[in-house]
């Protein structure tokens, strides 16, 4: 059994990891719009209308970090940004193998690599603040068998 003071730190620390992945997901969807020019040149040339892509990468990364501080919409919210996540991979693929796209040469190249891993860490991030269900303090009660036939 968990003890209702852990359960509350827990939950606090979950909320207050959740605002600040909002904050962090809000700033880089506004980011795609400030400077488009960055994300236009890391989209693989194969992806149609990189300049939509990256409108549309940018707006979900708002909406989704706005969903997360909405505790009606933060499951919806934390699928949507997993399947964003999920979704932009390809792009951070390129970025590493080709670092001579990356408009601002000044990034290492094994930044760029150790990007990718990354994407899980971001992924399991957003599952546990909005998505992994919090184990309540209190244990559900146990359903006793009925009693045996005499």
């Amino acid at each position: 059994m968990i003890p209702a003071t852990q359960f509350r730190v827990s939950s606090r620390w979950r909320t207050i990891l959740r605002c600040l992945t909002a904050v962090v997901f809000v700033c880089a969807g506004a980011n795609h719009f400030a400077h488009p020019r960055f994300y236009l040149k890391i989209v693989p040339p194969f992806f149609p209308a990189p300049a939509a892509l990256v409108a549309i990468s940018g707006a979900c990364e708002i909406i989704g970090g706005i969903g997360l501080l909405i505790p009606p919409l933060q499951r919806a919210a934390g699928w949507g940004l997993l399947a964003l996540l999920i979704a932009v991979f390809p792009a951070n693929l390129y970025m590493a193998l080709d670092p001579d796209r990356v408009p601002h040469g000044d990034i290492p190249v094994w930044l760029l690599w150790f990007r990718l891993p990354m994407q899980a860490v971001f992924i399991a991030w957003v599952w546990w603040v909005a998505l992994k269900q919090p184990r309540s303090p209190h244990p559900s009660p146990k359903k006793t068998p009925p009693p045996p036939p005499i």
